[in-house]
This record gives structure tokens, sequence and C-alpha cells, in this order.
């Protein structure tokens, strides 16, 4: 028996998230007030995309949604919010000559900012070439990314909520969505209240650091910019030279925030009500944090005895123990779940390190978290699982159940991580081998080290890859068809896959 989507109950719910995801614009026009650039802009790229979004809306009035439209809803509104993000960059750019005014780069430029994959398309990176409006739009796109699209809109529209559960396990990252309170929306609005307020104590910080002097250039609109996409893990910068332009006081202030981010945010409302033993005997907590510890300890060590070049941002490392611990320490912290900041152009680090990185890449942060990648939990389930099959294989009358912090593993969550894991692993190996061919058809050739760089970095929503592609580099050199590509790795990487296949398969046969 077939059943198809319901389009019309499908292009409602889409047309709710373009609409209010529309109105958020009024931040970067406001902006554009104070400044007086690109007000117009924003204004009709504002006023757009609420009319579309309104319209949509009322293709059904009273929609109903099922599992398959509740897949349909996250993959199409993901694609859409991309698109609707994709039109200021265009209407900016218009006239000027600017890398993000050909469509393309906008829609790539979009998608990176709300899957928080932090790729860029255009090496006229910082407010001399682009106006502030724009780079704040640019950061806003990963703030309202990081905590999830879908989880917004359960938090503000009660119709939403009624199927929230249903949208908010598609769109969530890691296998399973915690419920925090009985009711759905409440635990939408618990999670972003959480995120909100991490992101203004991070703002704060960095913008004390500017008022004691040791921070000149973190003004407040970087401080507010860079708040905007450290804590969904993004990695976007208005700054030509990331994190890399600010001080060692400055950047160490990162750290921390860059390793929240890629914890469970669930974890943080136990400890907010006083259940601290919920974080400290959370064993994917406790893993993913002593990945970042041993990571770093093995990249400083590598830093500290040659691994790096010397170079005017990053500063010498060899032999020279504050840099190499700060460098060690930052790149672990913001690779391993994937914000992609940088404060050196680890394109240019000794083979080994760069090497050391990839491999920080793959891991990703937890479920639950901004991270992106694979994610801890994952990995731990698939070491326990293997574990398990070797032991089984000696042993082939013992049943014996993977088991995590003690609880049983449900055998549907261990088949659907195996799956995932095994569509991410060739999705990556095909994408790289397309990156590869395609990129030396069109006369701007990547190694077979650069283009598996480059698609671990879409798929696994990190950003920055290697080579020309590096930190400080940019993907608007690739061909158009190169770039596509990557906004599709970009958009199934952030959903993980499973909603966005959903959709390609939804009308076959059960």
């Amino acid at each position: 028996m077939t059943r198809t989507i319901d389009s019309r109950a499908t292009l409602s719910y889409v047309g709710s998230v373009v609409k209010y995801l529309s109105a958020a614009m009024i931040l970067p026009l406001l902006t554009a007030v104070i400044y007086g650039e690109d007000v117009w802009v924003f204004a009709a790229a504002m006023a757009t995309g609420i009319a579309l979004g309104a319209a949509l809306e009322r293709v059904d009035p009273e929609p109903d949604l099922g599992p398959r439209e509740g897949l349909a809803v996250v993959a199409l509104a993901w694609l859409a919010a991309a698109v609707v993000g994709a039109v200021p960059y265009v209407l900016a750019g218009y006239g000027d000559g600017s890398a993000l005014a050909h469509p393309v780069n906008a829609l790539f430029e979009s998608m990176s900012g709300f899957t928080t994959t932090g790729a860029t398309a255009t090496a006229e990176l910082g407010v001399a070439n682009h106006s502030h409006a724009v780079l704040l739009w640019r950061q806003l796109t990963q703030w309202l990314g990081g905590m999830g699209i879908i989880v917004l809109m359960i938090a503000i529209l009660p119709e939403l909520a009624v199927n929230g559960a249903q949208l908010m396990r598609s769109e969530a990252p890691g296998p399973e969505l915690q419920k925090l309170t009985p009711r759905i929306a409440e635990t939408a609005r618990v999670l972003w209240v959480l995120y909100v307020g991490v992101t203004l104590l991070f703002v704060v910080v960095l913008y004390a650091l500017h008022l004691v002097g040791v921070a000149p250039n973190m003004t407040a609109y970087n401080a507010l910019a860079h708040g905007f996409s450290t804590l969904p893990t993004g990695g976007f910068s208005p700054e030509a030279d990331s994190i890399a332009a600010f001080s060692p006081v400055v950047q160490w202030a990162f750290v921390p925030f860059m390793v929240l981010a890629g914890v469970n945010f669930a974890l943080f409302w136990y400890v907010f009500r006083d259940e601290v033993d919920a974080l400290v005997e959370n064993t994917e907590f406790r893993v993913y944090l002593g990945a970042v510890v041993a990571m770093s300890g093995v990249l400083v060590a590598a830093l500290y005895r040659g691994g790096a070049p010397p170079t005017e941002l990053g500063g010498v490392t060899e032999g020279v123990a504050g840099t190499a611990l700060r460098q060690g320490v930052f790149q672990i912290a913001s690779l391993l779940n994937s914000t992609g900041f940088a404060t050196a152009d680890f394109a240019q680090w000794e083979t080994h390190t760069q090497f050391l990185l990839l491999f920080a890449m793959f891991i990703g942060g937890s479920a639950g978290s901004t991270g992106g990648g694979i994610k801890v939990i994952r990995w731990l389930i698939l070491f326990k699982t293997l574990r398990r099959e070797l032991y089984t294989t000696a042993n082939p009358d013992v049943v014996r159940p993977v088991r995590l912090g003690g609880s049983v593993v449900d055998e549907d969550v261990v088949r659907g991580i195996l799956t995932f894991t095994l569509l991410y692993l060739l999705l990556f190996a095909l994408a790289a081998v397309f990156i590869e061919l395609d990129t030396a058809r069109a006369g701007t050739p990547l190694s077979g080290t650069e283009a598996a760089a480059a698609s671990l970095a879409t798929i696994g929503n990190i950003g920055p890859g290697l080579g020309p592609l590096g930190p400080f580099g940019s993907y608007e050199f690739l061909p158009s068809t190169t770039k596509l590509l990557m906004v599709f790795l970009m958009w199934i990487g952030r959903l993980e896959i499973v909603p966005v296949l959903a959709l390609f398969v939804a009308g076959l046969e059960e």
C-alpha cells in the first residue's frame, strides 16, 4: 500500500517557518538603519519573505501532519530557510561585483550559515567589503540554526506543538530526543532559554574584555556577532582573520564556551535544577570531555615539537610552550565539535597535525548539542556493539545487550546508529570522489586529501578544510556544480541524513 505526502499540509507548515524566519531580519534591518547601509535590502527581503510565508500558510488553513509530513516539513523548512536567507546576499551584492551576488554563492553562504557549517563562498570577508547589516545577518543565520529552526518554531507557535515531538525528533542532533518537561513546547522553550542565556553570557564576557582594555577590537558589534556564531558551533566571523584577529586573552575566552557548545544542552537544564550528578554521571559527557583533553594534549605536544611552521597570525609554536598550548587547545575545542574558528592557518601545518585535526572532525559533539559530526554517543555505541559482536562470535550461546551508563540500549537504536554511520561514511566517500573529479574538470583541482577534507567539512558541518579551503581560505573558486553538491551535503548533514533521504522514498511501497 502506498501513501503520498500531504503536500498542502506540508507547504502550510513550511510557510509558517518562512514567515517567522523572515521576521528575524528585523535585527539586521535595525543595524542597517544605525549604520546607514543596505536598509532597502533587508526591508525588501523581509517584506517578500513574510508575504511569501503568509501565502503558503493559506494553502491549508488546518494542516494535519502524519509521520511522512513531519519529515517533509523538517527537510523542506531547512531548504526554504537557506533560500530565504540567500536573498539579502544577492540584493546587497547586486551591481557591485560581490561574489555573494551570484545565486549559487549566496545559497552556499546561507546554507552554510543556517546549518552552522561556517564555510564561506567569498574571499571578500570583513566590514571593509560587506556592510555591518549583511555580516550580522550572516552571523544571525548561524545562531537561528544552531538550536534548530523547528525547535524555535515549536517554542513560539502553539499550532506546531501538536506535532512537536515528531518534528523535533526529526531535527534534533543525535539518536534520540530527551524530553525535559511533560509538554514538548515547554521543552523547546527551555532549550531556547538556555541557549539565549549562555549566548548572552558569552557576549557579556567578550565585551567586558574590551572594557578592561585587553581586547580593543572586541567592540559591542563584534561581541554580539561572535556570540551569535560560537554557541551554535558556527564559525563565521566578521573578521577576515577569524579569531586570530584578537589577542591571546580573547582566544582563551572562546575555549570554554566552544567546549560548552558541544555538550548536550539538556545537561545544562539539570545543572540549573541543582542536579549536578546528571552531568557528572553522564557517560557521553565524560567521554567528550576526555576526548577534548586527550586530543588537545597530543596536538600541543606535536606543535611544540615543530608541527606548525612560523606564521604571522599563529605565531611560533616550536619550543614555545605558551603558544603551542593556546593553539593546540583552541583548535581541538573548535574542530572536535565542528565550530570551525581558527587562530592559525592549520592548512599550512605539518601533515601529521592535519590528520589529527581530521580525526577530531570525525568525532563531533554530543547528542543534543549544537555540534556537528557523527556525535560521541554514536561512537560509544558503535564500539560497544563491535565488542559485543566479537564476544558473541566466540560465545555463540550468550545473549549480551549493549549497555551505556548502566542502561540497556534498545536494539532499534543500535540499528539506527549503524544505518546512519554507514550512510554518513558512504556519502562522505562518494562526495569526496565527485569533488576531486569535478574540480579537476573545471581546472581548479583539489588533491585527494583536500577533496576528502572538503567533503568532511561540509557533511559534518565543520567549515574549514585543507589547502585553499583552509580556515583563511574560501570555497568561492570552486565550480558551481561542486558548490551545489556541498549545499546538499550541508543540508543532509545538519538533518543527519534520514529526514532528507526519506523525502525521496516517501512514495515507495512499504
